[in-house]
């Protein structure tokens, strides 16, 4: 017998034994599929490899699905670490004044954007109550807050959107950098007037409108009772 032939049969004898390996490896397969092809003829039309073309086709599309699925899983769950992390800061200052601090230093770095801005509507142009509390905090007009988040459409929770124009009106005059922001409005109960928490990012794509929101309004509701501690 031929050194050809011996490794022939150990071939045959190990394809015999586990013929899942030949099944499993789709560029053994699409060789032999190849080799079929060149035996029958060009005029000959085999459905087995039509049918096992559309099949890979099929498989490559579900591979990817399953990629993107556990890309967004994980992004999603950083995404609520951060928010956890964020929250639990800002619940371990025990006066406003650290509270705000907290809010203007730690919580950016924490949600990894460029800045945070506190916005409370009052009816004093300037509150003598809200003067020595940092640069975290805009005081604005009445009303200010839905006209800045809904922009003439309807007012949401939470507004994820790229940046304009009007984010100097709260992030100051030197907001160019701002490209996208992520806007939560705050209620504080009855008879206080609302407020706003403003994250700017330097990226466009950082905050859009195509992304889920229930992180951000959960982080809201948590920051409305935080705040509820410190408001007279």
């Amino acid at each position: 017998m031929s050194e050809q032939a011996v490794i022939a049969d150990e071939i045959r004898m190990r394809i015999l034994q586990e013929p899942d390996v030949i099944l499993e490896d789709p560029d053994v397969m699409r060789a032999l599929i190849t080799a079929n092809d060149r035996a029958v003829g060009g005029n000959v039309v085999d459905l087995r490899g039509v049918a096992m073309d559309r099949l890979e086709a099929r498989l490559q599309r579900l591979e990817e699905t399953h990629r993107s699925v556990i890309a967004a899983a994980y992004e999603n769950l950083a995404g609520m670490t951060q928010v956890h992390r964020a929250i639990l800061a800002l619940l371990e200052p025990l006066t406003f004044e650290g509270f705000l601090s907290c809010l203007e230093n730690e919580v950016p770095q924490i949600l990894r954007v460029g800045r945070v801005k506190l916005v409370l509507e009052s009816h004093e142009a300037e509150d003598p109550a809200l003067e020595q509390v940092g640069g975290v905090l805009t005081v604005v007009r009445p009303g200010f807050v839905s006209d800045y988040m809904s922009q003439g459409r309807g007012l949401a929770r939470v507004v994820l959107r790229r940046a304009d124009g009007n984010a100097k009106l709260i992030f100051g005059d030197d907001a160019s950098w701002v490209q996208s922001e992520a806007c939560l409005y705050l209620e504080f109960g009855e008879g206080r007037l609302p407020g706003m928490l403003a994250f700017a990012a330097d990226n466009p794509a950082q905050f859009n409108a195509g992304q889920g929101t229930d992180l951000l309004d959960f982080m809201g509701g948590v920051f409305e009772r935080a705040m509820c501690r410190w408001l007279g």
